[in-house]
């Protein structure tokens, strides 16, 4: 899987999450934490940023931790949709807010060399050309800058990709990128020792149609260019419920995630004495992990 492989409308992405602002946090168990999970691994980090971008926001779950963690950093919340960061804006304190920016993270509207940290949790997939996203995001980035991320790899919601593909031989669900794949993206585009590992989580559901509603709860329905389109009708939706039935254990039906994690450094200037990077050695609490 290449990174150039999708070609999603952002008018369409930002009108799903838009319209699923209200609904994200009721429905956001995996990305909550999957973030959660990120947060800790700036433990490992010994970086004391004046400036952090947060990259796709979001309604903000991450603004409170990161303003705790770095008491005397400012951050810059990004999301594309209006609505999501309407709700990141509650986030935070009286006189300590983020900054909030509307724009594509494909196409960063900031100064090089602005930023100390990039922070973004499951934003990435989002991408249509990963390989030109990681080159801005390394603009961006601080001499001695860190960028740590999650996105999500191919075996994600693999039980539901097979499913439908007992149906027809359409694609209903986004491909994603392997983790090879951004690791070699990030290594072209000029970022210093990434480090890249994944693991799977799994949520877990009475019936399909709740993953379906869960996935429309926080704009996740939004597929590439060229893939199906149209509205899935009743008759359809029984053919995937029957197909999905075969995945059950235990009486639920289990939900896959391949969560992606990446971290790298822009390199110092030569003449640069100082550093605020050292090697991230973060391991893994496991393969498989249960929600």
């Amino acid at each position: 899987m290449t990174a150039d492989t999708l070609n999603i409308s952002k008018h369409k992405i930002r009108r799903a999450f838009d319209r699923a602002a209200d609904s994200y946090d009721d429905a956001a168990v995996l990305q909550k934490e999957v973030c959660s999970r990120l947060l800790e691994r700036l433990d490992y980090v010994r970086l004391e940023p004046q400036m952090i971008l947060d990259l796709g926001v979001g309604t903000g779950e991450a603004i409170t931790p990161l303003m705790q963690r770095y008491n005397k950093a400012s951050i810059v919340a990004l999301d594309l949709s209006e609505h999501m960061l309407h709700k990141a804006k509650a986030h935070g304190r009286l006189f300590r807010k983020p900054e909030l920016v509307c724009a594509d993270l494909e196409a960063l509207p900031f100064a090089d060399n602005s930023f100390d940290l990039v922070f973004s949790s499951l934003a990435l997939q989002w991408c249509n050309n990963l390989g030109e996203t990681m080159k801005g995001l390394l603009r961006v980035l601080k001499p001695g800058g860190l960028l740590m991320f999650t996105t999500f790899g191919p075996d994600t919601l693999k039980e539901l990709k097979a499913s439908w593909q007992n149906i027809d031989d359409t694609v209903h669900v986004n491909p994603f990128v392997d983790m090879h794949d951004v690791g070699d993206e990030m290594l072209n585009s000029g970022f210093a020792d990434p480090v890249i590992e994944a693991e799977v989580i799994t949520v877990t559901y009475d019936h399909v149609d709740r993953l379906m509603q869960d996935l429309r709860d926080i704009g996740a329905n939004v597929k590439s260019e060229g893939f199906r389109s149209g509205l899935t009708t009743p008759a359809m939706m029984r053919q995937l419920s029957d197909a999905y039935e075969t995945y059950r254990v235990d009486g639920d039906l289990p939900a896959s995630y391949e969560v992606v994690y990446g971290h790298a450094w822009k390199a110092q200037a030569v003449d640069d004495s100082k550093s605020n990077s050292v090697q991230v050695d973060v391991s893994l609490p496991g393969q498989h992990t249960e929600l």
